[in-house]
């Protein structure tokens, strides 16, 4: 019995480590922006071998305590072309990060660790 509750409460703690990292929802994002809340939009396609390096960082840093305020939205490359145009994106691995409603940086193709670490605590 112990064991299953010590499972049920590992799996729920792990559900709520990756509610920070959102496949993207127009009305959300809107909401999050209009609130002012720390959110990074996250534009990564499948097929990408830059964003393949990059969603097991990004997925990390999520759950990190100093990222848990910041709201990731990833955004599929393929499908959310409207966003791509109003956010003048040109290319999948870009994220883009907003703070107080306001786009406050961006940045393409980026791998290394530290570095998005540094442009998502933009956010914060």
């Amino acid at each position: 019995m112990k064991k299953l509750l010590l499972g049920v409460f590992l799996l729920a703690l792990a559900c709520g480590a990756m509610a920070d990292e959102v496949p993207f929802n127009q009305a959300k994002f809107d909401q999050a922006r209009a609130a002012g809340q720390p959110v990074v939009v996250y534009f990564h396609a499948d097929w990408c071998p830059t964003c393949r390096v990059q969603q097991p960082i990004v997925a990390r840093l999520a759950v990190e305590p100093q990222l848990k305020a910041v709201t990731i939205f990833e955004a599929d490359f393929d499908t959310e072309t409207a966003l791509e145009k109003t956010l003048k994106v040109g290319q999948q691995s870009t994220f883009v990060v907003f703070s107080h409603g306001h786009e406050v940086a961006r940045s393409t193709g980026q791998t290394q660790e530290p570095a998005i670490r540094e442009i998502l605590q933009k956010a914060l």
